[in-house]
């Protein structure tokens, strides 16, 4: 099929579907008359595997109470051997209602108020929100810029910040925002600091899925014996496939330790227990959603090169960052000389909803966060927007 038949180059209105990248703008960005390249989801139509699968389901009409189906451990097992040469026992996996919620789960598991939690900015927002609004103190173990929107682990700065009163490190692996996947020897020796310091990690893997261009994602529970015995990795097919409000995730945790004390909870609470249609968008996703997979990723592909294209010819001042992984593009916009605290409502005067780089932390000044998960003609009108404010 091509990107055509899958519907990559179709624009598809989702305005009026309680759609929060469209139907907030007003509220979020004080205008509704904005082209919107900010929250991340794609305005791909999700695959047709799933919403048939779902459809499937919706032709009975008793929607009463449903049981977990036999394939959707075994699913996810077959996925990640397949992508990632990680073989995985049943016992290890358990669905979660959504990684920002498994991250505070695990938070009032295994953390008292006053804890704290190791961060590495710029990353993606709730893993301040999250620690703080339970009650937990922050601690920032920046990336260290290497050369223009690049970045590498301060692994001597994590020995400085890591105290006795530091119990969990939360990983964006890949990471979001700047889409890096980390080597093997990176997780390695970040594994052998959280192991002297007796850190649980949690591995934010949902962008693991997103790979492009040959790069390749490292789960971090596989680089060593430690790594495996000292955290619990999230993943979920909801960035990947375009499904993040079906709300279908998922836990893996080797260690018998930790899955005892974690899985015990959730199930006490019921937090594992998924409505009827979320396991059937996994099973659909991962036993049937490869080639539309394959063909997104050369589209997302594809508009990355349109867009750093477009930029070196009209609006040079303007760096995309590539991404390994992801459909986020991380923009450099330190050359505009935009004050930073005035970068974001540039943007919106320009008629553009981004994501300004300072909610991913103070490292994210002076950047912006783009969507370029959407039609090769939507991309085009944003990026016109950008060169009419921005331009040579």
């Amino acid at each position: 099929m091509t990107t055509e038949e899958y519907g990559f180059d179709s624009a598809l209105s989702r305005w009026g579907t309680g759609c929060l990248k469209y139907d907030k703008l007003k509220d979020r960005f004080g205008s509704e008359k904005l082209h919107p390249m900010w929250v991340a989801d794609m305005d791909f139509a999700s695959p047709a595997c799933v919403r048939e699968a779902i459809a499937a389901r919706l032709n009975h009409p008793i929607l009463g109470y449903s049981v977990l189906p036999d394939d959707f451990i075994p699913s996810i097992m077959d996925w990640v051997m397949t992508h990632h040469q990680w073989k995985l026992q049943p016992e290890w996996i358990t669905y979660i209602p959504g990684i920002v919620k498994g991250i505070g789960m695990v938070i009032n598991r295994f953390l008292q108020p006053g804890d704290k939690v190791i961060i590495q900015p710029p990353v993606y927002h709730p893993f301040r929100l999250v620690p703080e609004g339970n009650g937990m103190d922050v601690v920032y173990n920046p990336l260290r810029e290497t050369s223009r929107g690049h970045y590498e682990m301060d692994f001597d700065n994590l020995e400085k910040v890591c105290d006795e009163r530091c119990r969990l490190l939360i990983l964006s692996n890949p990471h979001n925002p700047a889409g890096l996947t980390w080597s093997k020897e990176i997780l390695q020796r970040l594994a052998q600091i959280c192991e002297k310091h007796h850190l649980l990690v949690i591995s934010d893997e949902i962008h693991c899925d997103m790979c492009l261009w040959g790069h390749k994602h490292v789960p971090y529970a596989t680089v060593s014996p430690e790594a495996a015995s000292h955290s619990i990795t999230f993943g979920a097919p909801s960035k990947v496939f375009n499904i993040p409000g079906i709300v279908t995730s998922y836990a893996i945790v080797p260690n018998d330790v930790l899955r005892k004390k974690f899985y015990g909870w959730l199930e006490a609470n019921e937090f594992n227990d998924p409505n009827m249609l979320a396991p059937l968008a996994t099973i659909a996703c991962y036993r049937k959603g490869e080639p539309w997979r394959r063909q997104m990723l050369k589209a997302i592909e594809d508009n990355i090169l349109t867009l750093e294209d477009y930029c070196a010819k009209y609006v040079p001042r303007i760096r995309p960052i590539r991404p390994e992984a992801s459909f986020l593009v991380w923009l450099d916009c330190r050359d505009l000389d935009i004050p930073s605290g005035s970068l974001g409502d540039a943007f919106i005067q320009a008629g553009l909803a981004l994501n300004d780089g300072r909610m991913f932390g103070m490292e994210g000044k002076g950047f912006m966060r783009m969507n370029v998960g959407t039609t090769p003609a939507l991309l085009m009108e944003g990026l016109e927007k950008m060169r009419a404010v921005f331009g040579n």
